[in-house]
């Protein structure tokens, strides 16, 4: 009877044990993401996205923006020579402007020089007094003063005219200095028709002559100039002929 209660109370304490529900196993603990940040948009932009193409560099402007007057003489080649540095950093007006002056004073500096070589041989307007023209000047009658003066200042304004932009009636100053689209030099005036008919390219190669021209009779009106004020004396009588 003993053996029998205990095998009960055994066979109880074993089945209370199984019986009794196991403890689930702990997860682990899950780990905290840190807060996003807000998305700033970047500053750099792509310089090239895939099946794109990049942008080309920016080509530079041609010499004296495409003007004639690079012509090399000598070598036949292109000579862009601006050993001052006039052209850099100026607009496509501003050099126009420049080649304006320059077309002007060369063309002043043609007649000059011409009128060098023939002030003894051709003086139709007064009679010769002889000797360098910068003695004959202050030697010319009233009239012909007024005449020179008056032809001057109607060329000017009939050049002004055409190739100058009019002034700010507030600021008294133009916008910019020659009209845009004018071609320098380019005043119209062909009395005897010499750019008449003529294509594209040889209208730039008479251009390329007159440039040409111009630059060098200003070099030699300045150096009549300078040996008539040191000799006090014409070039022909320099050179043994007074006649000239």
């Amino acid at each position: 009877m003993l053996s029998l209660s205990l095998q009960s109370t055994s066979f109880h304490g074993v089945a209370s044990a199984r019986a009794r529900p196991t403890s689930p196993a702990r997860a682990p603990p899950r780990r905290r993401r840190p807060p996003s940040r807000p998305q700033v948009p970047s500053r750099v932009q792509p310089t090239m996205l895939f099946g794109a193409k990049a942008s080309a560099p920016k080509k530079a402007p041609a010499f004296a923006y495409g003007l004639p007057g690079n012509f090399n003489a000598l070598g036949g080649s292109e000579l862009n020579w601006d050993p001052a540095g006039f052209l850099e950093g100026k607009s496509e007006l501003e050099v126009n402007r420049y080649r304006e002056a320059e077309l002007t004073h060369g063309r002043v500096g043609m007649l000059a020089s011409l009128g060098f070589l023939v002030q003894e041989k051709f003086h139709p307007l007064f009679s010769g007094d002889g000797g360098p023209a910068i003695d004959q000047i202050p030697q010319l009658p009233v009239w012909l003063w007024v005449v020179m003066g008056g032809g001057i200042a109607a060329a000017e304004a009939a050049r002004i005219n055409i190739a100058f932009r009019e002034l700010d009636g507030e600021k008294l100053k133009a916008e910019t200095a020659l009209r845009p689209g004018y071609t320098p030099g380019d005043l119209g005036f062909d009395p005897l028709g010499f750019s008449k008919d003529l294509s594209a390219d040889e209208f730039k190669l008479m251009q390329e002559k007159e440039l040409a021209h111009a630059r060098l009779a200003m070099i030699a009106a300045a150096g009549f100039l300078a040996q008539e004020a040191v000799t006090h004396a014409t070039w022909g009588t320099v050179y043994g002929l007074p006649d000239f």
